[in-house]
């Protein structure tokens, strides 16, 4: 089962607590802007790039909307990681974009 977190939930945890973010979104979207701090592990990299995570670390993924987020958790979970999908993505962001 995947694991989510609301966007306004997300907004609130980020202004307490460091996260791991990754913007699963392609290279010309992140570059567009993204949250500050997020780490862009595109998806169509992803499965050359996922190994480099590692299973003891909570990771929040974000995209657009959340769709290819939750995607990402759900085959990530299956393989052994912690992956919480970011629901709304970048159209529900309202902080600063850099």
């Amino acid at each position: 089962m995947q694991e989510e977190i609301s966007m306004k939930d997300f907004e609130e945890l980020i202004k307490i607590k460091e996260i791991n973010l990754i913007d699963v979104r392609e290279v010309h979207e992140f570059k567009a802007g993204h949250v500050k701090g997020a780490v862009n592990f595109p998806m169509s990299e992803f499965g050359a790039k996922y190994q480099e995570l590692t299973k003891d670390e909570v990771y929040y993924f974000i995209c657009r909307s959340g769709n290819r987020s939750g995607m990402i958790c759900e085959f990530l979970n299956l393989q052994g990681y912690h992956g919480i999908n970011v629901l709304g993505g970048m159209l529900e962001w309202t902080g600063e974009v850099v």
